[in-house]
This record gives C-alpha cells, structure tokens and sequence, in this order.
C-alpha cells in the first residue's frame, strides 16, 4: 500500500509502538520511570556511583539508565531504585473503559 501526497500516517500515542517495537508499552513505562529517576539524579547532583551505592545496582546499570538502554533493566529495578531515592511508587489496577483503554501509564 503506497500513500499519496495527501495522506497523513496514522499512528498511536506509543511513539515506541509505532516505530515497531515488540514490548512498546513496557518500554514506554521504562522510559518515563527512567526520566524521573534520572531527574532526581540531576537535582540531588549525584554521580553514578553515588546512585550505585544509595540503589543497590552496579554503576554500569546506573550509565545505562542515565542514557536510557533500557532493554536489560526491569521495571523493578527502576521501581526499587525510585523507593531508594526517597520516591513513593503506587500502583494502582482499574478496569478499562471506553475513554481509556487497558495498558499501563505512569503518572510522575
């Protein structure tokens, strides 16, 4: 299927999704769990191994949270390193409706 001139693409409101990337939504809630950690970083003025030996990671996990390679970090990691932080994590379960529909969100 070609499009013409007129035509826009049509996409989603996962970035990741649309560019075709099988754990979209998990990277998604990676990437905004990671920007928030990594704005506390840059407020508290910490340094990767400050950040290793306040969260329990090795500082290479830390480098890779800092440049957003997120493929090999969990979201318990970035959770529990966000609880080191003096963060409060809350997950909540609702069922899914027509305005909003199933998936995972991150509110910080």
């Amino acid at each position: 299927m070609t499009m013409t001139q007129n035509e826009t693409p049509v996409g989603t409101t996962n970035a990741l999704h649309d560019l075709g990337f099988a754990d979209a939504e998990e990277l998604s809630v990676k990437t905004q769990l990671a920007v928030k950690l990594n704005a506390i970083i840059d407020k508290r003025h910490l340094n990767q191994n400050d950040v290793a030996r306040i969260t329990g990671m090795k500082q290479p996990k830390v480098s890779l949270i800092r440049r957003y390679k997120l493929q090999n970090i969990s979201l318990e990691r970035l959770m529990k390193a966000l609880v080191a932080l003096d963060q409060r994590v809350e997950i909540r379960v609702r069922s899914a409706g027509q305005r909003k529909p199933s998936g995972i969100t991150v509110a910080a």
